[in-house]
């Protein structure tokens, strides 16, 4: 009984790390390709994490039956990679606010090369060149890097209780 509720338990975290983090990626390209908010060189970045993070996630829930602990093992690795994506993303949103200064393919945009003046004002034209020191969207002072790196903290969070909890709630 008591590894049924351990296995439950890895479960309810790894389940959560995987909706959470979908939904958030999800809305993410939602809001590039639907709401044309075009992302940033640094915006770019911070959805890696995400792209390695969530199919290790969704093996584990399937290994974890036949292997409870390897299936712990690979969440650890998702805690840190989380773990990193929100120190990627407090980064992005300091250079935002000013606190420190960004890549010097911040000032530019995108990390771009153009041979002619024609294609640069192509670019131009076609809105690509987006500044990753500017927040393109705030929600109560809040940027979506800021948003992002506590997503990636609740996330980071949620991984390592299923690599190193046992699974047992306690009372009191």
């Amino acid at each position: 009984m008591a590894a049924r509720a351990a296995i439950s338990g890895f479960a309810r975290m790894a389940g959560s790390v995987l909706v959470i983090g979908l939904a958030t990626i999800i809305a993410a390209l939602a809001m590039q390709h639907i709401a044309g908010l075009i992302p940033c060189d640094l915006c770019l970045k911070q959805r890696w994490p995400y792209y390695a993070a969530l199919p290790l996630t969704a093996f584990a829930l399937l290994l974890h039956r036949l292997s409870p602990i390897a299936a712990r093992g690979l969440m650890a690795p998702v805690g840190m990679i989380f773990l990193a994506g929100a120190l990627l993303a407090f980064y992005h949103a300091g250079v935002e606010y000013g606190f420190w200064p960004g890549p010097a393919s911040c000032a530019q945009g995108a990390q771009q090369s153009f041979d002619t003046i024609n294609q640069l004002m192509q670019a131009l034209d076609a809105g690509e060149l987006v500044r990753c020191d500017e927040a393109a969207f705030t929600l109560f002072g809040i940027s979506l890097a800021g948003y992002n790196g506590l997503v990636c903290l609740l996330l980071a969070g949620l991984g390592f209780m299923a690599a190193f909890g046992d699974g047992k709630r306690k009372n009191g």
